[in-house]
């Protein structure tokens, strides 16, 4: 089974009605985006789905951030996103409300916001034929790591103090075959940085 799609932190999730529709409108239009090129969406073969997207809210460490298994959702709206309040690294945990859970990714999200309090977005993608173009050319995540996992988060850290990965703003996620993340000063250019990169 392909590693990809299962929440591996502990997620402490509160129901809740959808966030407006205004909170999520750009994020959710360069979301759709991303799955109109492929590069968010669904694997019918493993029944999972991947990709996935989030904007900080205001100056704080929360986060909007699309919902776990939503990839194979063409055209999502407000439904389909959730607000990471708080997240504990070290202790692998997510605390989350919504209509939807947070992301399987969320703890990456978390870790790259806690880079830098300029970066407003982060974009997850996956595309085998970027993901084999860039791999070890562009700063790259040991392949040991697994994604979702504390250990991915301070991968992060470590190639934000040792490469230009805070300069170009994009990553190879070693360990996750396909996967790449980005992030920016808002959702577009975070998705640009992705798309610059296709072929």
């Amino acid at each position: 089974m392909i590693d990809e799609g299962y929440t591996k932190y502990e997620c402490d999730w509160r129901e809740a009605p959808a966030l407006p529709e205004e909170a999520v409108a750009e994020l959710n239009a360069w979301r759709n985006r991303l799955h109109e090129q492929g590069l968010i969406g669904y694997y019918p073969q493993h029944g999972v789905g991947f990709g996935n997207v989030s904007i900080r809210e205001g100056d704080t460490d929360a986060f909007l951030i699309s919902g776990t298994q939503t990839g194979d959702i063409a055209r999502t709206d407000e439904r389909h996103y959730a607000r990471v309040t708080r997240c504990d690294i070290e202790a692998n945990k997510v605390h989350c409300e919504g209509p939807v859970q947070a992301s399987s990714e969320a703890l990456t999200h978390a870790a790259i916001y806690a880079l830098d309090p300029a970066i407003r977005a982060v974009v997850h993608v996956h595309s085998v034929a970027m993901w084999n173009k860039l791999i070890d050319t562009f700063p790259t995540t040991s392949r040991d790591v697994s994604y979702g996992t504390p250990e991915m988060a301070r991968e992060f850290r470590r190639l934000y103090e040792e490469t230009d990965f805070g300069q170009q703003g994009v990553a190879i996620m070693g360990g996750h075959e396909e996967g790449i993340v980005s992030f920016g000063r808002d959702v577009g250019q975070a998705t640009e940085r992705v798309l610059q990169h296709q072929d």
